[in-house]
């Protein structure tokens, strides 16, 4: 699974994946810390990347009406430190492998995960 750490999460999430044996990169070290959130989506589904956590994207998904990149998005209802994302990362994501390669918005809380399947909207 190949995922893109966009620049809301720190670069230390990106490398604890990284240290878990996940294919992952920080938007900075992609050379897109100045990007638009289209320009990262673009990137993400060039090189097949899932996207994890500016707000933005669900909305730029839903207006493409396309199935990847998937995203998994962070509500926050307590700060978590780095390490605690990656960790977190860490045990969310082979839960929901087949949904996110398949093409899926991942909603995580505190206290649940709720699972949009793309492309939004369809039926």
């Amino acid at each position: 699974m190949k995922l893109l750490i966009d620049n809301a999460l720190s670069p230390k999430v990106a490398q604890s994946l990284l240290r878990d044996g996940y294919d992952v990169v920080h938007v900075r070290k992609a050379g897109l810390a100045a990007a638009s959130d289209p320009q990262i989506v673009e990137y993400a589904i060039d090189q097949g990347r899932i996207v994890s956590a500016d707000t933005d994207f669900g909305a730029i998904l839903a207006t493409q009406n396309t199935a990847k990149p998937s995203h998994i998005l962070f509500r926050k209802e307590k700060n978590r430190r780095s390490s605690q994302v990656g960790e977190l990362l860490a045990e969310i994501l082979p839960q929901y492998e087949q949904e996110l390669q398949s093409g899926a918005v991942l909603v995580v809380t505190d206290t649940k995960i709720r699972i949009l399947i793309l492309p939004i909207g369809a039926e």
